[in-house]
């Protein structure tokens, strides 16, 4: 039996979350762009999803795979295309398949929420340790926010980033026990992006369970 944990159809890539996702560390197959359609599927055990990878690719051949990894329990595959047509028929192909509906997934729970105004230099320094881009610049504030499953963090920077296209996108964690985003920017603007992840959250069908 293949458990079904997240089917998230993302529309219309953003630019910051588009460059995320072409990333090294993230797009590790086909990097995505701009504008582009994406759908990201968890299942488990994690060796599943070879078979959704199978199942899309096999339905739609012009599809790209953008991220195709295995975790300890769980399986990401992450796919994407131009044509929006594509996508969609490819997850109808993935749902038949393995005997799923989309209410099917977890629904999201929102773990920690919190916008800090206004950070000090110390604080920036510090928190832009590991980045190499995208930096938060002290003096801005600091939108948090934490969710589980981690994949949601996706569509949650993508819907954000179309709320508050001024925001800087400074990180996205969304492989592991929570996802989590990080963004920069004027405090008006972080609270537009933190009302649209919530309504985002909020609108999406699943069962309850980890």
């Amino acid at each position: 039996m293949t458990d079904l944990r997240v089917y998230l159809p993302i529309a219309d890539l953003q630019p910051q979350f588009a460059a995320y996702m072409a990333t090294p560390m993230r797009a590790r197959g086909y990097p995505p762009e701009e504008g582009e359609h994406s759908l990201i599927i968890e299942v488990a055990p994690a060796l599943a999803i070879h078979r959704i990878v199978d199942l899309a690719l096999k339905a739609q051949p012009d599809l790209e795979p953008g991220i195709l990894y295995t975790e300890r329990q769980f399986g990401v595959l992450e796919l994407h295309a131009r044509d929006r047509t594509v996508v969609e028929s490819a997850g109808a192909a993935i749902l038949k398949g393995i005997k799923a509906k989309p209410a099917d997934q977890l629904k999201p729970t929102t773990l920690f929420s919190d916008i800090i105004e206004r950070i000090s230099d110390q604080h920036a320094v510090i928190f832009n340790r590991t980045r190499e881009a995208s930096m938060i610049l002290p003096g801005q504030s600091l939108l948090l926010y934490e969710m589980a499953p981690a994949l949601f963090a996706a569509v949650a920077s993508n819907e954000a980033e179309k709320a508050a296209p001024g925001v800087t996108l400074v990180d996205v964690q969304m492989i592991g026990a929570s996802g989590r985003i990080a963004m920069a920017g004027a405090t008006a603007d972080l609270k537009k992006a933190r009302a649209s992840i919530d309504e985002t959250l909020a609108a999406i069908k699943g069962r309850s369970g980890t």
